[in-house]
Protein backbone atom coordinates (compact mmCIF):
# COMPACT_ATOMS: atom_id res chain seq x y z
CA UNK A 1 0.00 0.00 0.00
CA UNK A 2 2.65 2.43 1.07
CA UNK A 3 6.59 2.76 -0.10
CA UNK A 4 9.05 2.50 2.63
CA UNK A 5 10.12 5.89 2.16
CA UNK A 6 6.29 7.32 2.77
CA UNK A 7 6.47 5.29 5.79
CA UNK A 8 7.59 7.30 8.13
CA UNK A 9 5.99 10.36 6.71
CA UNK A 10 2.05 9.03 6.89
CA UNK A 11 2.90 8.09 10.49
CA UNK A 12 3.51 11.72 11.38
CA UNK A 13 0.64 12.71 9.22
CA UNK A 14 -1.67 9.66 10.98
CA UNK A 15 -1.27 11.58 14.17
CA UNK A 16 -2.59 14.61 13.23
CA UNK A 17 -6.42 12.78 12.29
CA UNK A 18 -5.68 11.47 15.64
CA UNK A 19 -5.54 14.79 17.30
CA UNK A 20 -8.09 16.49 15.48
CA UNK A 21 -10.72 13.67 16.26
CA UNK A 22 -9.87 14.52 20.03
CA UNK A 23 -10.59 18.11 19.30
CA UNK A 24 -13.77 17.69 17.68
CA UNK A 25 -15.39 14.38 19.56
CA UNK A 26 -14.77 16.32 22.93
CA UNK A 27 -17.62 18.62 21.54
CA UNK A 28 -20.98 16.28 22.21
CA UNK A 29 -19.23 15.88 25.71
CA UNK A 30 -18.63 19.90 25.85
CA UNK A 31 -22.46 20.42 24.55
CA UNK A 32 -23.87 18.53 27.67
CA UNK A 33 -21.38 20.10 29.96
CA UNK A 34 -22.31 23.55 29.17
CA UNK A 35 -25.91 22.82 29.39
CA UNK A 36 -24.50 22.86 32.49
CA UNK A 37 -22.20 25.29 33.84
CA UNK A 38 -23.86 28.11 31.42
CA UNK A 39 -27.34 26.99 32.19
CA UNK A 40 -28.53 26.58 28.54
CA UNK A 41 -30.93 24.45 26.87
CA UNK A 42 -29.67 22.38 23.85
CA UNK A 43 -30.55 24.39 20.76
CA UNK A 44 -28.39 27.02 22.81
CA UNK A 45 -25.64 24.40 23.30
CA UNK A 46 -25.86 23.66 20.06
CA UNK A 47 -23.97 26.75 18.96
CA UNK A 48 -20.65 25.10 20.46
CA UNK A 49 -20.65 23.10 17.69
CA UNK A 50 -21.42 26.29 15.30
CA UNK A 51 -18.22 28.27 16.65
CA UNK A 52 -16.71 25.51 15.95
CA UNK A 53 -17.22 24.17 12.43
CA UNK A 54 -17.24 28.14 11.51
CA UNK A 55 -13.84 28.41 11.59
CA UNK A 56 -13.85 25.41 8.90
CA UNK A 57 -15.82 27.40 6.42
CA UNK A 58 -13.67 30.73 6.93
CA UNK A 59 -10.08 29.85 6.69
CA UNK A 60 -9.62 26.80 4.20
CA UNK A 61 -8.64 29.12 1.08
CA UNK A 62 -6.75 31.30 2.72
CA UNK A 63 -4.81 28.35 4.30
CA UNK A 64 -5.00 26.62 1.22
CA UNK A 65 -3.11 29.97 -0.48
CA UNK A 66 -0.78 29.66 2.63
CA UNK A 67 0.72 26.30 1.72
CA UNK A 68 1.09 27.03 -1.81
CA UNK A 69 2.72 29.57 -1.18
CA UNK A 70 5.08 28.06 1.31
CA UNK A 71 4.35 24.33 2.29
CA UNK A 72 2.59 21.25 4.02
CA UNK A 73 4.99 21.26 6.96
CA UNK A 74 4.87 24.81 7.92
CA UNK A 75 1.14 25.02 7.84
CA UNK A 76 1.14 21.78 10.08
CA UNK A 77 3.29 23.31 12.31
CA UNK A 78 1.75 26.28 12.86
CA UNK A 79 -1.73 24.53 13.14
CA UNK A 80 -0.65 22.68 16.11
CA UNK A 81 0.68 25.47 18.15
CA UNK A 82 -2.35 27.66 17.55
CA UNK A 83 -4.49 24.56 18.70
CA UNK A 84 -2.33 23.73 21.62
CA UNK A 85 -2.90 27.89 22.60
CA UNK A 86 -6.68 27.65 21.85
CA UNK A 87 -6.63 24.59 24.46
CA UNK A 88 -4.79 26.34 26.97
CA UNK A 89 -6.78 29.40 27.11
CA UNK A 90 -9.52 26.97 29.41
CA UNK A 91 -7.68 28.33 32.18
CA UNK A 92 -8.69 31.80 31.80
CA UNK A 93 -11.75 30.39 30.53
CA UNK A 94 -13.02 29.03 33.94
CA UNK A 95 -12.05 32.32 35.82
CA UNK A 96 -14.51 34.27 33.40
CA UNK A 97 -17.38 31.65 33.21
CA UNK A 98 -18.99 33.05 30.27
CA UNK A 99 -20.43 31.33 27.23
CA UNK A 100 -18.90 33.85 24.86
CA UNK A 101 -15.34 32.97 26.10
CA UNK A 102 -15.82 29.49 25.31
CA UNK A 103 -16.98 29.75 21.69
CA UNK A 104 -13.95 31.83 21.15
CA UNK A 105 -11.61 29.29 22.87
CA UNK A 106 -13.84 26.65 20.05
CA UNK A 107 -12.84 28.90 17.28
CA UNK A 108 -9.56 28.77 17.64
CA UNK A 109 -8.68 25.39 18.43
CA UNK A 110 -10.68 24.65 15.22
CA UNK A 111 -9.08 27.31 13.32
CA UNK A 112 -5.39 25.61 14.34
CA UNK A 113 -6.98 22.00 13.28
CA UNK A 114 -8.31 23.57 10.15
CA UNK A 115 -4.69 24.06 9.11
CA UNK A 116 -4.21 19.58 9.79
CA UNK A 117 -7.06 18.99 8.30
CA UNK A 118 -6.48 21.15 4.83
CA UNK A 119 -2.84 19.43 5.09
CA UNK A 120 -3.11 16.00 6.10
CA UNK A 121 -6.18 14.73 3.72
CA UNK A 122 -4.61 15.35 0.48
CA UNK A 123 -1.11 14.53 1.65
CA UNK A 124 -2.03 11.10 2.46
CA UNK A 125 -3.58 10.67 -0.82
CA UNK A 126 -0.71 11.82 -2.72
CA UNK A 127 1.63 9.74 -1.22
CA UNK A 128 1.21 6.74 -3.33
CA UNK A 129 -0.32 5.37 -5.95
CA UNK A 130 -4.11 6.89 -6.62
CA UNK A 131 -5.40 3.50 -7.20
CA UNK A 132 -4.90 3.15 -3.40
CA UNK A 133 -6.05 6.37 -2.44
CA UNK A 134 -9.13 5.42 -0.38
CA UNK A 135 -7.56 3.11 1.32
CA UNK A 136 -4.74 4.97 2.27
CA UNK A 137 -7.07 8.03 3.65
CA UNK A 138 -9.40 5.54 5.49
CA UNK A 139 -6.68 4.06 7.09
CA UNK A 140 -5.60 7.21 8.25
CA UNK A 141 -9.05 8.21 9.08
CA UNK A 142 -9.12 5.24 11.38
CA UNK A 143 -6.80 7.16 13.59
CA UNK A 144 -9.42 9.72 13.54
CA UNK A 145 -11.38 6.88 14.99
CA UNK A 146 -9.06 6.22 17.52
CA UNK A 147 -9.04 9.55 18.53
CA UNK A 148 -12.72 9.81 19.07
CA UNK A 149 -13.04 6.70 20.97
CA UNK A 150 -10.47 7.84 23.23
CA UNK A 151 -12.33 11.39 24.04
CA UNK A 152 -15.56 9.56 24.21
CA UNK A 153 -14.50 6.63 26.03
CA UNK A 154 -12.20 8.37 28.44
CA UNK A 155 -11.77 12.05 28.21
CA UNK A 156 -15.48 12.79 28.53
CA UNK A 157 -15.84 10.74 31.61
CA UNK A 158 -13.17 13.56 32.88
CA UNK A 159 -15.42 15.99 31.87
CA UNK A 160 -18.75 14.80 33.23
CA UNK A 161 -18.92 14.64 37.10
CA UNK A 162 -22.55 12.68 37.19
CA UNK A 163 -23.91 15.42 38.89
CA UNK A 164 -26.89 17.35 37.63
CA UNK A 165 -28.26 19.90 39.29
CA UNK A 166 -30.31 22.72 39.00
CA UNK A 167 -30.68 26.18 40.84
CA UNK A 168 -33.67 25.02 42.54
CA UNK A 169 -32.70 20.88 42.99
CA UNK A 170 -29.36 21.89 44.43
CA UNK A 171 -28.78 20.33 47.76
CA UNK A 172 -29.02 22.57 50.39
CA UNK A 173 -25.69 21.84 51.66
CA UNK A 174 -23.67 21.73 48.78
CA UNK A 175 -20.21 23.34 49.70
CA UNK A 176 -20.02 26.89 48.27
CA UNK A 177 -23.43 26.55 47.05
CA UNK A 178 -24.43 27.41 43.62
CA UNK A 179 -21.36 28.77 42.59
CA UNK A 180 -19.53 26.07 44.37
CA UNK A 181 -21.06 23.83 42.02
CA UNK A 182 -21.16 25.72 39.07
CA UNK A 183 -16.80 25.86 39.82
CA UNK A 184 -16.53 22.20 40.36
CA UNK A 185 -18.00 21.70 37.17
CA UNK A 186 -16.01 24.47 35.41
CA UNK A 187 -13.11 22.91 36.46
CA UNK A 188 -13.08 19.89 35.28
CA UNK A 189 -13.25 21.28 31.98
CA UNK A 190 -9.39 22.16 32.08
CA UNK A 191 -7.76 18.37 32.50
CA UNK A 192 -9.14 17.57 28.70
CA UNK A 193 -7.57 20.32 27.34
CA UNK A 194 -4.21 20.56 29.08
CA UNK A 195 -3.60 16.79 28.01
CA UNK A 196 -4.62 17.89 24.40
CA UNK A 197 -2.95 21.55 24.16
CA UNK A 198 0.33 18.94 25.41
CA UNK A 199 -0.02 16.33 22.70
CA UNK A 200 -0.19 19.37 20.33
CA UNK A 201 3.26 20.93 21.44
CA UNK A 202 5.06 17.72 21.62
CA UNK A 203 3.39 16.55 17.74
CA UNK A 204 4.97 20.34 16.86
CA UNK A 205 8.31 19.54 18.10
CA UNK A 206 8.72 16.19 16.11
CA UNK A 207 7.46 18.11 12.82
CA UNK A 208 9.71 21.03 13.49
CA UNK A 209 12.90 18.07 13.15
CA UNK A 210 11.09 16.00 10.73
CA UNK A 211 11.77 16.20 6.67
CA UNK A 212 8.32 15.67 4.65
CA UNK A 213 9.19 14.52 1.41
CA UNK A 214 7.38 17.24 -1.29
CA UNK A 215 4.63 15.89 -3.72
CA UNK A 216 4.36 16.53 -6.88
CA UNK A 217 2.03 19.44 -7.12
CA UNK A 218 3.96 20.97 -4.41
CA UNK A 219 7.06 20.63 -6.53
CA UNK A 220 5.86 22.25 -9.22
CA UNK A 221 4.58 25.68 -7.04
CA UNK A 222 8.47 26.15 -6.73
CA UNK A 223 8.82 26.84 -10.18
CA UNK A 224 5.90 29.09 -9.98
CA UNK A 225 3.37 27.37 -12.26
CA UNK A 226 0.87 27.66 -10.43
CA UNK A 227 -2.14 30.24 -9.37
CA UNK A 228 -2.47 30.18 -5.03
CA UNK A 229 -6.31 29.25 -5.21
CA UNK A 230 -7.72 27.95 -8.36
CA UNK A 231 -11.80 28.40 -8.07
CA UNK A 232 -12.54 26.93 -11.81
CA UNK A 233 -11.87 23.78 -9.99
CA UNK A 234 -15.40 23.91 -8.96
CA UNK A 235 -16.47 23.62 -12.44
CA UNK A 236 -15.07 19.54 -12.17
CA UNK A 237 -18.86 17.62 -11.49
CA UNK A 238 -17.23 15.19 -9.58
CA UNK A 239 -15.54 17.32 -7.17
CA UNK A 240 -18.79 19.99 -7.27
CA UNK A 241 -20.89 17.13 -5.92
CA UNK A 242 -18.31 15.56 -3.48
CA UNK A 243 -18.21 18.92 -2.15
CA UNK A 244 -22.12 19.44 -1.63
CA UNK A 245 -22.23 15.80 -0.58
CA UNK A 246 -19.49 16.41 2.31
CA UNK A 247 -21.72 19.43 3.03
CA UNK A 248 -24.74 17.15 4.02
CA UNK A 249 -23.14 14.18 5.63
CA UNK A 250 -20.65 16.18 7.56
CA UNK A 251 -24.49 18.17 8.61
CA UNK A 252 -25.74 14.65 9.18
CA UNK A 253 -23.24 13.02 10.95
CA UNK A 254 -22.44 15.89 13.47
CA UNK A 255 -26.26 16.30 14.35
CA UNK A 256 -26.12 12.59 15.44
CA UNK A 257 -22.80 12.89 17.15
CA UNK A 258 -23.71 16.25 18.86
CA UNK A 259 -26.77 15.54 20.26
CA UNK A 260 -25.65 12.10 21.44
CA UNK A 261 -25.44 12.61 25.33
CA UNK A 262 -28.40 15.03 25.36
CA UNK A 263 -30.06 12.14 23.81
CA UNK A 264 -29.20 9.59 26.50
CA UNK A 265 -29.35 11.77 29.37
CA UNK A 266 -32.11 14.08 28.93
CA UNK A 267 -34.66 11.86 26.83
CA UNK A 268 -33.85 8.21 27.22
CA UNK A 269 -32.82 9.50 31.26
CA UNK A 270 -29.31 7.64 31.48
CA UNK A 271 -26.69 8.71 33.88
CA UNK A 272 -23.94 10.52 32.72
CA UNK A 273 -21.60 8.11 33.80
CA UNK A 274 -23.82 4.86 31.87
CA UNK A 275 -24.43 7.78 28.86
CA UNK A 276 -20.51 8.17 28.45
CA UNK A 277 -19.89 4.64 28.37
CA UNK A 278 -22.85 4.07 25.48
CA UNK A 279 -21.21 7.42 23.39
CA UNK A 280 -17.48 4.99 24.19
CA UNK A 281 -19.38 2.24 22.11
CA UNK A 282 -20.61 5.04 19.60
CA UNK A 283 -17.16 5.64 19.05
CA UNK A 284 -15.62 2.47 19.25
CA UNK A 285 -18.39 1.10 16.53
CA UNK A 286 -16.91 4.33 14.42
CA UNK A 287 -13.44 2.80 14.59
CA UNK A 288 -14.49 -0.77 13.93
CA UNK A 289 -16.16 0.57 11.01
CA UNK A 290 -13.10 2.19 9.41
CA UNK A 291 -10.25 -0.30 10.33
CA UNK A 292 -13.09 -2.74 8.58
CA UNK A 293 -14.16 -0.68 5.84
CA UNK A 294 -10.36 0.07 5.07
CA UNK A 295 -9.91 -3.61 4.42
CA UNK A 296 -12.99 -4.33 2.52
CA UNK A 297 -11.67 -1.62 0.10
CA UNK A 298 -9.12 -4.24 -1.04
CA UNK A 299 -11.95 -6.69 -2.57
CA UNK A 300 -14.68 -3.84 -3.49
CA UNK A 301 -15.08 -0.24 -4.99
CA UNK A 302 -14.84 2.57 -2.64
CA UNK A 303 -17.96 4.07 -4.42
CA UNK A 304 -19.73 0.59 -4.06
CA UNK A 305 -19.15 0.26 -0.52
CA UNK A 306 -20.59 4.03 -0.02
CA UNK A 307 -23.53 3.41 -1.79
CA UNK A 308 -24.74 0.44 0.18
CA UNK A 309 -23.01 2.26 3.90
CA UNK A 310 -25.59 5.31 3.00
CA UNK A 311 -28.66 3.16 1.97
CA UNK A 312 -28.33 0.90 5.67
CA UNK A 313 -27.92 4.57 7.39
CA UNK A 314 -30.99 5.84 5.52
CA UNK A 315 -32.85 2.72 7.22
CA UNK A 316 -31.40 2.96 10.42
CA UNK A 317 -32.19 6.70 10.82
CA UNK A 318 -35.56 5.82 10.17
CA UNK A 319 -36.02 2.78 12.31
CA UNK A 320 -34.55 6.21 15.40
CA UNK A 321 -37.19 8.30 13.34
CA UNK A 322 -40.04 5.69 14.03
CA UNK A 323 -38.77 4.37 17.47
CA UNK A 324 -37.00 6.41 19.66
CA UNK A 325 -36.16 4.98 22.58
CA UNK A 326 -33.39 2.99 23.57
CA UNK A 327 -33.98 1.42 19.95
CA UNK A 328 -33.50 4.51 18.80
CA UNK A 329 -30.38 4.38 21.09
CA UNK A 330 -28.92 0.80 19.79
CA UNK A 331 -29.74 2.45 16.11
CA UNK A 332 -27.44 5.16 16.35
CA UNK A 333 -24.42 2.29 17.35
CA UNK A 334 -25.39 1.09 14.32
CA UNK A 335 -25.42 4.24 12.24
CA UNK A 336 -21.84 4.94 13.68
CA UNK A 337 -20.57 1.80 11.91
CA UNK A 338 -21.65 2.44 8.78
CA UNK A 339 -20.73 6.29 8.76
CA UNK A 340 -17.18 5.35 9.67
CA UNK A 341 -16.14 5.06 5.40
CA UNK A 342 -18.00 8.03 4.22
CA UNK A 343 -15.77 11.16 5.09
CA UNK A 344 -12.63 9.93 3.79
CA UNK A 345 -14.13 7.89 0.49
CA UNK A 346 -15.91 10.75 -0.51
CA UNK A 347 -12.81 13.27 0.22
CA UNK A 348 -10.86 10.93 -1.87
CA UNK A 349 -13.05 10.54 -4.96
CA UNK A 350 -13.55 14.67 -5.46
CA UNK A 351 -9.94 14.95 -4.97
CA UNK A 352 -9.21 11.90 -8.20
CA UNK A 353 -7.86 13.80 -11.33
CA UNK A 354 -7.14 17.61 -9.66
CA UNK A 355 -3.35 17.40 -10.17
CA UNK A 356 -1.66 20.60 -9.29
CA UNK A 357 -5.01 21.61 -8.13
CA UNK A 358 -5.36 19.26 -5.21
CA UNK A 359 -4.83 21.51 -2.29
CA UNK A 360 -7.55 23.98 -3.57
CA UNK A 361 -9.86 21.38 -3.98
CA UNK A 362 -9.21 20.24 -0.52
CA UNK A 363 -9.74 23.71 0.82
CA UNK A 364 -13.30 23.47 -1.38
CA UNK A 365 -13.93 20.01 0.70
CA UNK A 366 -13.12 21.32 3.86
CA UNK A 367 -14.85 24.43 3.76
CA UNK A 368 -18.02 21.66 3.31
CA UNK A 369 -17.75 21.02 7.29
CA UNK A 370 -19.58 24.44 7.45
CA UNK A 371 -22.27 21.60 7.18
CA UNK A 372 -21.32 21.13 10.64
CA UNK A 373 -22.24 24.39 11.46
CA UNK A 374 -26.35 24.68 10.68
CA UNK A 375 -27.60 21.45 10.47
CA UNK A 376 -26.85 20.52 13.97
CA UNK A 377 -28.48 23.59 15.01
CA UNK A 378 -31.39 22.88 12.98
CA UNK A 379 -31.84 18.91 14.62
CA UNK A 380 -31.37 20.66 18.08
CA UNK A 381 -33.92 23.13 17.73
CA UNK A 382 -36.49 20.36 16.05
CA UNK A 383 -35.74 18.47 19.03
CA UNK A 384 -36.03 20.48 21.65
CA UNK A 385 -39.38 22.43 20.14
CA UNK A 386 -40.89 18.25 20.00
CA UNK A 387 -39.87 17.06 23.59
CA UNK A 388 -42.57 14.73 23.35
CA UNK A 389 -41.39 13.09 19.57
CA UNK A 390 -38.05 14.26 19.76
CA UNK A 391 -36.75 11.55 18.02
CA UNK A 392 -38.49 13.04 14.58
CA UNK A 393 -36.16 15.23 14.71
CA UNK A 394 -33.53 12.38 13.18
CA UNK A 395 -35.61 12.54 9.84
CA UNK A 396 -32.71 15.72 9.08
CA UNK A 397 -29.74 13.34 8.90
CA UNK A 398 -31.89 10.50 7.45
CA UNK A 399 -32.04 13.08 4.55
CA UNK A 400 -28.68 13.95 4.62
CA UNK A 401 -27.76 10.27 3.95
CA UNK A 402 -29.62 10.48 0.42
CA UNK A 403 -27.02 12.88 -0.72
CA UNK A 404 -23.97 10.44 0.11
CA UNK A 405 -25.96 7.55 -1.45
CA UNK A 406 -26.67 9.97 -4.83
CA UNK A 407 -22.40 10.77 -4.50
CA UNK A 408 -21.92 7.10 -4.54
CA UNK A 409 -24.14 6.34 -7.30
CA UNK A 410 -23.48 9.50 -10.14
CA UNK A 411 -22.02 12.26 -8.35
CA UNK A 412 -18.49 10.68 -8.25
CA UNK A 413 -17.78 10.01 -12.06
CA UNK A 414 -15.43 12.48 -13.92
CA UNK A 415 -16.82 13.70 -16.63
CA UNK A 416 -15.10 13.31 -19.80
CA UNK A 417 -15.37 16.36 -21.80
CA UNK A 418 -13.18 16.50 -25.22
Amino acid sequence: MMKNKYFIPLLLIFSLFFLWAISSNLLPTMIRQLMKTCELNAFEASFTEAAYWLAYFIFPIPIAMYMKRYSYKSGIIFGLILAAIGGLLFFPAAAIKEYWAYLVIFFIIATGMCFLETAANPYVTALGTPETASRRLNLAQSFNGLGAFIAAMFLSKLILTGQNYTRETLPVDYPGGWDGYIQMETDSMKLPYLILAGLLILIAIIFVFSKLPKIDNESALDKGNSKLINFGVLKKSHLRWGVIAQFFYNGGQTAINSLFLVYCCMYVGLPEDTATTFFGFYMLAFLAGRWIGTMLMVRFRPQDMLLVYAIVNILLCGVIVLCGGMIGLYAMLAVSFFMSIMYPTQFSLALRGLGEDTKSGSAFLVMAIIGNACIPQLTAYVMNHNKDIYYIAYIIPLICFFFTAYYSWKGYKIENKN
